[in-house]
């Protein structure tokens, strides 16, 4: 079973998004899928509700209440399991995720308030024991980019310059507000108005493939 760990330390940068569409895209795999919704408002929880009479359902279970005893409520054939971690939680307040993780996967928006939050978080992600050793992969993603923008690059030049590898760049579109809404994610679609952005996903579903 892998275990994908979907965090960072500040609201709204993304991370239900994210974590449900990695739930999505490994459900269209035909892994049997759990999203493990550790966030009190939960979003990814609904999405999963309304995404429940595809054959590529995603099982939810509410890792918020019960955070000491959420393995337990694993089914025995799950195969990946992708967490969506509370907003403003550092290291130390994901211990019970962090270490069962196979990977930790941290969105940051190119903004400087999205950016010294996120530095907060990795200072505080860089004192866990296996990620010092290298033996946690720990990934960013640069989200709701627009890649033309001076604010972007910047924004990529820096992080390119942290320890950690920026393992994708998703474009900034008000599609996923549409699709998490829905229950589904963009690898449900087949069009051409699609694949651009589906292409943004590779990079990432690659890395986590090796990790």
């Amino acid at each position: 079973m892998k275990t994908i760990l979907v965090a960072g330390s500040k609201g709204g940068v993304g991370k239900t998004t994210i974590a449900t569409h990695l739930a999505a895209y490994s459900a269209l795999q035909g892994r049997r899928t759990v999203l493990a919704d550790a966030d009190p408002q939960h979003s990814a929880t609904r999405w999963a509700e309304r995404r429940a009479e595809l054959d590529s359902a995603v099982l939810p279970v509410d890792a918020s209440r019960r955070r000491a005893t959420w393995r337990d409520w694993l089914p025995d054939d799950a195969e990946q399991v992708v967490i969506d971690a509370p907003a403003g939680a550092l290291a130390e307040d994901l211990e019970v995720f962090i270490d069962h993780a196979d990977a930790v996967v941290v969105p940051v928006q190119p903004s400087a308030l999205d950016i010294e939050a996120t530095v907060n978080f990795l200072n505080t992600l860089a004192k866990v024991k296996r990620v010092k050793k290298q033996k946690l992969p720990v990934g960013l993603v640069l989200n709701r980019t627009k890649p033309w923008t001076n604010a972007s690059q910047q924004a990529l030049a820096m992080l390119q310059s942290w320890p950690y590898p920026v393992v994708a760049q998703l474009r900034d579109t008000q599609a996923y507000v549409v699709l998490v809404g829905l229950g589904r994610s963009l690898f449900d679609y087949h069009s051409a108005q699609v694949r651009d952005h589906q292409a943004d996903w590779e990079p990432l579903l690659k890395w986590l493939d090796k990790a």
